[in-house]
């Protein structure tokens, strides 16, 4: 990204004055300033949490440049331990760190978070209302030719994500033989999306990304089919042999080979559907509430298996029928859901779960106009196109699958631009989301080299390239990351939207339940309004601060700043 410095005019005891540029940068100003007239009307304080009132010093140096500073003057004074000279020393550091990518709409959102209503309605509500960013166009213009013409057929910009997105992770269930070394770890292309939408918004194209794959389901089932047909043939003979002859073994069961694996099972089910299928496998569900349903059951929550399949860890059941112990060894499992964002909860129960960090989310933005339904971009039906595009991959499936193991990798500058773009991403999020949001952007660099490694693969069908080393060109590498950038604001949505879980437990001493239900940073102010929840009097409060400090449970970077090292560690032990 690319930042604007805005002009440092000289600091004024009066009201410094904008350089304007245009009439809606004037009208935003003005705007702003009707707010915080509000603010002050109803003395407000949008500012008592460290983390949100740096993060408005961010969105106004970010805007105004010096200008910013007097607004944020006017909207930190209703802090209780307000000081001006403190208020102008953080302004200084959000000026020289020029926005870290923080927009006004932070101070929009808390405003209206804090019952102020922009009494114009204009640009300002323009920006609150606005939904997350569609994937640039610069993304289609140097795809893989498939991948050109999967996402052909749209009549949206919000189809045409879909449509990538969707065949990105159907397909990275199909890609057998083909892996990466990341962090270290042996890692396949298995992806996990969760698109979220009202009712009626536009989610059913994803049903097209199926059809790329579903020749290669095809195969598997007929290939069990004719197994259980020599299955019956054995079973017939050996029955026919009972008693007869006493070295006649008993035909062993006919696994269930399948691509899709029905998320409407119980766990053991679906571990077994799993096994059965060598490992790997692709959970499609257009309806989120299909799987929601299942965790929820009894013996139907096999979230942990999801967790372990994304990193290919080993999953283990008992299949009580045959008494026997089973182990996944390597699990390659896809998922491809769709829902509401009440069903998003209802599958992940918080954002603290550590499932909801290992999706891809991607928000479909509302809209009021009615679409075209007679739009063609196509010849022939959608059903026929897409049919036919699967027919062609399972071209390339077969020659993976019969070809020696294939290595991906970036280049060296590739590598090192991709920390970098990750570094810098994972600094943006904490310093908006607090550290919780961590794990969700170190996952995304996880997701991006596996988008990256799908692109290379799909251009064999172009080069007819087989060798055992694959090397990421810079167009994918670049595609990759743009995506990602996308795809990091719509989790981030998501992620807002999220539950957060308060965990107290009453069998701890009063000093363990202070230090649990600390939040992750919190200053003077929080931690006393904590302790009188918990009839904790504010002098021995700080006492119990000073203890945690010295024991290296808390840090105390700064004055009035705390961090939870317990919560931080909790969240790296999750992730």
């Amino acid at each position: 990204m690319e930042w604007i410095e805005m002009p440092v005019p000289q600091a004024t005891n009066t009201e410094p004055t904008l350089n304007i540029v245009s009439n809606e940068d004037d009208v935003l100003l003005n705007e702003v300033k009707e707010i915080i007239d509000e603010i002050e009307a109803k003395k407000i304080d949008i500012t008592s949490d460290y983390v949100e009132w740096r993060n408005l010093g961010f969105a106004f140096s970010f805007t105004f440049g010096e200008a910013g500073r007097v607004l944020f003057q006017r909207i930190s004074k209703f802090y209780a331990e307000y000081d001006e000279a403190e208020c102008n020393d953080q302004f200084d550091k959000c000026l020289k760190a020029k926005g870290q990518g923080i927009s006004l709409k932070t101070f929009f959102y808390h405003a209206q978070k804090a019952g102020v209503k922009n009494r114009t309605s204009t640009k300002a509500n323009v920006e609150i209302q606005q939904g997350v960013p569609t994937l640039p166009i610069s993304v289609f213009t140097e795809l893989p030719d498939f991948l050109q013409r999967v996402i052909k057929p749209n009549t949206s910009s919000e189809e045409r994500d879909l449509l990538l997105l969707g065949s990105l992770v159907t397909l990275s269930a199909c890609m057998p033989k083909v892996f990466g070394i990341y962090d270290g770890r042996k890692v396949f292309a298995n992806l996990f999306l969760f698109v979220t939408a009202q009712a009626s918004a536009g989610k059913g194209r994803l049903s097209h990304c199926r059809q790329l794959v579903e020749p290669i389901h095809k195969a598997f089932r007929e290939q069990t089919k004719l197994r259980k047909q020599e299955y019956e043939t054995a079973l017939k003979a050996f029955n026919s042999k009972k008693g007869k002859d006493e070295g006649a073994e008993k035909p062993a069961r006919i696994p269930e080979k399948m691509l899709f694996i029905p998320a409407n099972n119980s766990s053991t089910g679906a571990y077994q559907l799993l096994s059965d299928s060598d490992g790997k496998g692709l959970i499609f569900e257009t309806e989120g509430d299909t799987l929601a349903q299942a965790f929820k059951s009894e013996h139907g929550n096999y979230s942990d298996g999801f967790r372990k399949a994304f990193h290919h860890e080993t999953i283990s059941y008992y299949r009580r029928t045959d008494k026997e112990y089973v182990e996944i060894e390597n699990p390659c499992l896809s998922a491809m859901l769709s829902g509401t964002p009440e069903q998003v909860s209802a599958l992940i129960p918080s954002a603290e779960n550590g499932l909801f960090s290992r999706f891809i989310f991607y928000t479909i933005n509302i809209k009021s106009e009615w679409k075209d339904v007679f739009a063609k971009n196509t010849n022939q039906d959608l059903d026929a196109y897409f049919d036919g595009l699967g027919a062609e991959y399972f071209g390339l499936y077969k020659s993976l699958q019969s070809t020696t193991s294939m290595r991906f990798d970036f280049t060296y500058a590739q590598e090192q631009q991709f920390n970098t773009f990750f570094k810098e991403k994972q600094a943006q999020y904490i310093s908006l989301q607090g550290i919780d949001i961590a794990s969700i952007v170190r996952r995304s660099g996880l997701i991006s080299f596996r988008i990256a490694l799908i692109l290379t693969v799909l251009r064999i069908m172009e080069t007819g390239d087989l060798s055992t080393e694959l090397e990421c060109n810079n167009q994918d590498f670049k595609t990759a990351l743009d995506i990602a950038e996308v795809l990091l604001k719509h989790s981030d949505k998501v992620y807002t939207q999220m539950p957060k879980k308060e965990k107290f437990n009453k069998s701890k001493n009063i000093r363990q339940q202070f230090l649990d239900v600390l939040p992750k940073t919190f200053d003077r102010n929080q931690y006393v309004e904590t302790a009188e929840k918990l009839s904790i009097n504010p002098k021995t409060a700080e006492g119990y601060i000073k203890k945690f400090v010295e024991a290296n449970l808390l840090d105390h970077p700064k004055h009035n700043y705390y961090i939870n090292l317990k919560k931080v560690d909790e969240v790296e032990t999750k992730s």
